[in-house]
Order: C-alpha cells, then sequence, then structure tokens
C-alpha cells in the first residue's frame, strides 16, 4: 500500500469514529429497556417511544445532514454531530423520567447524522479500487460500537450485582441503566477530537471552487500522476451543479435518475424491515423470551456484538472482490432462513409453571396469584404472558418477565440462539456494508448530499416504526409470528434486489455517475 493510501486509509478511519458512536448509542439501549421499563412503569408503546426516539431524530437530520454538508463542508457538519452525542449521553444518564429521557435520545439520533454522511465523506477521498472497503470501515466501526454497548452493559450488569465497595460507591446497584447511557460521553468527546485532524473533502471543496485547497488535500491521498485529472473529472461532473436546494431536489427526480432513485429506495427499507434493529436494541428482551433468563440474555447479546464484527471484516475483504450485488443477495437469503429458523423456534415452545415458581423468583413483588396457573399448559407466549399478568398484575409481571418465562417455558433456546446468529452473520455480511457503499455511489456528485438525505430519512422512517412496533407485535403476534414476518420480508426484498440493483464494483464516481443517469439502469 502507498503512503497515499495509507493516509486516505487513516483519515477514513477518523471520520468513520462517528459510526462507532452510532452503534454504541444504538445498541446501549438494549440493556436499559428492562431497568426504565420498571422505574417508570412504561408499557409497550412507551418501551416502543424509548427505543424509537433516536430514529425520529434521525430523519430530521436526515433531512437536513446532506444538503448542510453540500453548504458548510463535510468536517464541520461532523464536528457538530460529535458535540450532540455527547450531550445525549450526558442528558440520558440524569434523565428523571421517561419523557427527559426520551428527549435526550431524540437529540443522540440528531447525531446519527454520522450515518449517512460519514460514507458520503469517505467515498469522496477513496481511491476507486479501495472504496468499496475504505467505505466499510464505517460499517465496521458501526458493528464494532454495537459490540462495545453490549460488552459494556454486560459488565456494567455484573459491577452492579456484585455487591463491592466500589459498585456501592458509584451508584450501580440502582443506577447501572444510567451508567450504560452515560458511559457514550467518553468517545464522543474523543471522536470530536479527532474529527478536528481530519481534512475537508477534496470533491466538496472543488465543488465549491477551492481547487487550490483540494489538490493541497489531493497531494496526500492520490498518486501524484492523477490529481489533475481526478480534479478535472470532479469539475466537469459538478458543472451544472447549482446551489439552490430546490433546484437540487427537482434535478433529483428527473427522468434519467428515477432507476438510481428506486434501487436507494428499496435498499433502504429493506435493510429496516429485515429486523435487524429490533435484534440490535431489543437483544436481551429476546433472548429473554427465550427462558435463559437476564444475566444469560446479557452474555447471548455480546454473542450478537462478535458476530457481527467478525462477518463485517469478512464482507469488507470481499465486498471490492465479489462485488455489492452478490453479497446482497447471499445476505438477504440468510436473513430468510435464518429468521425463519428463530421463528420455528418459538413456534415449538410451550409454557407450564410448575407449583413452586414463585418460590424460586427473587423478588419484592407478590408473585402468590401464579400457583392459579401453575400445571397449565399455555402453546403460545402471548397466552402465558396474558394469564400471569391477569395473575399477579401488570407491573409485577413487567418486572419479573424474565424470570416467570424462565420458571415456564419448554424449548431449545438454542435454536433461537443459532438463528438470531446467522441472521446478525447474514446481515453483517451483506445489507450493512453494502447498502451505504450503495449510497455513495450511485448518486452524481452535484446532488449526493440532498439523495442521501432522502435515502436516510426512509431508512430512518422504517426502522423507527420498527422499533417503535416491536413490542406490541411481540404481546400481539407472539416471537414466532413476529420471526416469520421478518423472514417474508427477507424474501420479497431478495426478489426485488436480484431484479434491479446494479453492480458498482471498480468503477469511479464519475463513471458511474454516466453509466448509471441513462436510460437504461445498470446491469450486473
Amino acid at each position: 500500500m502507498s503512503s497515499t493510501d495509507r493516509t486516505a486509509v487513516f483519515y477514513a478511519a477518523v471520520i468513520s469514529l462517528g459510526g462507532f458512536l452510532f452503534g454504541f448509542d444504538a445498541a446501549v439501549i438494549s440493556g436499559v429497556v428492562g431497568f426504565v421499563t420498571t422505574e417508570f412503569g412504561l408499557n409497550e408503546w412507551w418501551i416502543g417511544t424509548v427505543v424509537s426516539a433516536p430514529s425520529i431524530g434521525a430523519m430530521i437530520a436526515a433531512l437536513t445532514v446532506g444538503p448542510v454538508a453540500d453548504y458548510v463542508g463535510r468536517k464541520r457538519v461532523m464536528l457538530a454531530l460529535a458535540l450532540l452525542y455527547t450531550v445525549s449521553a450526558i442528558a440520558s444518564a440524569f434523565a428523571p423520567d421517561a419523557q427527559t429521557l426520551v428527549a435526550a435520545r431524540f437529540i443522540g439520533g440528531l447525531a446519527f447524522g454520522t450515518l449517512m454522511l460519514a460514507p458520503i465523506y469517505i467515498a469522496e477521498i477513496s481511491p476507486a479500487r479501495l472504496r468499496g472497503r475504505m467505505v466499510s470501515i464505517n460499517q465496521l466501526n458501526i458493528v464494532i460500537g454495537f459490540s462495545a454497548a453490549y460488552f459494556a452493559n454486560y459488565f456494567i450488569l455484573g459491577a452492579s450485582q456484585s455487591g463491592s465497595a466500589l459498585s456501592a460507591a458509584l451508584g450501580l446497584e440502582h443506577n447501572a441503566w444510567r451508567w450504560m447511557l452515560g458511559l457514550e460521553a467518553l468517545p464522543a468527546a474523543a471522536y470530536f477530537l479527532f474529527m478536528l485532524m481530519a481534512p475537508e473533502s477534496p470533491r466538496y471543496l472543488v465543488l465549491q471552487g477551492r481547487v487550490e485547497e483540494a489538490r493541497r488535500i489531493m497531494q496526500r491521498i492520490s498518486p501524484a500522476e492523477k490529481i489533475e485529472a481526478l480534479l478535472e473529472s470532479i469539475a466537469d461532473s459538478g458543472r451544472e451543479a447549482t446551489s439552490n436546494l430546490g433546484e437540487k431536489i427537482r434535478d433529483m427526480f428527473r427522468p434519467e435518475l428515477r432507476m438510481v432513485l428506486i434501487v436507494g429506495l428499496i435498499a433502504g427499507i429493506a435493510q429496516q424491515s429485515s429486523g435487524i434493529n429490533v435484534v440490535f436494541f431489543y437483544a436481551p428482551t429476546i433472548f429473554e423470551q427465550s427462558g435463559v433468563g437476564t444475566n444469560a440474555a446479557f452474555a447471548q447479546a455480546t454473542y450478537v456484538g462478535v458476530i457481527n464484527v467478525l462477518f463485517t471484516i469478512l464482507a469488507m475483504l470481499l465486498i471490492d472482490r465479489l462485488g455489492r450485488k452478490p453479497l446482497m443477495l447471499a445476505g438477504l437469503a440468510g436473513v430468510a432462513i435464518s429468521m425463519s429458523i428463530s421463528a420455528y423456534g418459538f413456534h415449538t415452545a410451550y409454557y407450564e409453571l410448575p407449583a413452586d415458581a414463585e418460590a424460586s423468583i427473587e423478588t419484592s413483588h407478590d408473585l402468590s396469584g401464579l400457583d392459579s396457573i401453575a400445571g397449565v399448559r399455555y402453546e403460545s407466549d402471548i397466552e402465558f404472558k396474558a394469564a400471569a399478568e391477569a395473575a399477579v398484575g401488570r407491573p409485577a409481571m413487567k418486572a419479573n418477565e424474565a424470570q416467570i418465562i424462565q420458571s415456564a417455558v419448554v424449548m431449545n433456546p438454542t435454536v433461537v440462539l443459532a438463528g438470531m446468529m446467522g441472521f446478525v452473520a447474514s446481515f453483517a455480511f451483506s445489507l450493512g456494508p453494502v447498502m451505504w457503499v450503495l449510497f455513495s455511489e450511485i448518486f452524481p456528485n452535484r446532488i449526493r448530499g440532498v439523495c442521501m438525505a432522502l435515502m436516510g430519512v426512509v431508512n430512518s422512517g422504517v426502522s423507527s416504526f420498527v422499533q417503535f412496533i416491536f413490542p406490541w407485535e411481540l404481546a400481539t403476534l407472539g416471537s414466532a409470528g413476529t420471526f416469520f414476518l421478518f423472514a417474508v420480508f427477507a424474501l420479497v426484498f431478495l426478489g426485488l434486489l436480484a431484479w434491479l440493483m446494479p453492480e458498482t464494483r471498480g468503477r469511479s464516481l464519475e463513471e458511474l455517475e454516466e453509466q448509471l443517469t441513462g436510460r437504461e439502469p445498470a446491469r450486473a
């Protein structure tokens, strides 16, 4: 690897630290759900609101971050987003009620603009032959952030139960969830400092007429013999660019861009309809439904993080060799199979409490009412949870749900775990990195910001809806029905992307613009 390539990779790694923060912020809530449900007395809709609040903020960020970055530059916007992450983490940790927690997490969602902007930024400083791998660095940092959050939650939970003097001094026993949320402030502050070292995007500078600044930056990240040709190519692609946002939006909907918009929308909807943020944001809750208990559920959530990292690395190694489309299709097929396995695992379960179940559950709640349903066999989790709630009351059921299910369920939890691991591996191998690489490549330079904004709004909107409705789905459709529905969505989008998705491997952004904005859609 040349010195310029190494410099470009270093800058990509710095920029993609925003991906780490996104991953950490998104996944940390998985360990918090049970605590805040009990502490604030939340119902299914409030649980969904707390979890999905950042995605609402992300929709606003998606609408604004691209156009704003087109005007003031990529670097300045990324610095502002780093500050928002810091504020959100601190405010979430000190939230006195559910409303404040929702507001604080909404602020964090505004910072999710890094998810849309970082791929643009990285693609614009990357050599064409390395672009897929370098944009995937952002996805790698996202999944490392997820994994770090799961491990942090697991260790904080363990520390809160240790009874040590340090745990008591830090207030972990009663405030574990606040430490889970507040820990993010440390990497957020570090990200701000690292971003001060990153350059502005040379493509942005050229389109702003600041060619000499762009040339100086490109001397650090591009071979000397290619710089002038690259500068001319960027300038040519932007000659028709306009500074008027309304004109850019109209330009985005021109007939020749219709196919790339359709492909982008399908990919954006497919990624979230797969159920990925349900698994990431509710991982311990899902594993608790299989009867393994709270501590084991937190431990299994760390497996999600590890599998996610390993298969994202595999995707990075293959994305510029095999191409975007083969990875996407193989991953979607894996998603459908894995979700079907999880659905089958829950479908085969039944629930029957032993006579002395309440005696084995350590709690301050009165669970004597469970005697009234002991020995009764329930064929679905919906029926069992409704009967248990009627027997002991909603507050007691919600506070002790994992232990009550653990006492009653008869199933093979390994089937569910295998399905979830297969799902995460399939997603990390495909939809996770490939979608953002695709978005950074298929839209023309002059309107890439507004196109990414639209894609981000759609992606965040679907994500928010899926997260918000998941607690209701569990209560209404049951675990088996919920995961089978995700399998069906995966099959639908597999067919659509097999038909419409172009291959973008190995071409410059300017070559792709010329190819994909023709009358005929590019085919793999």
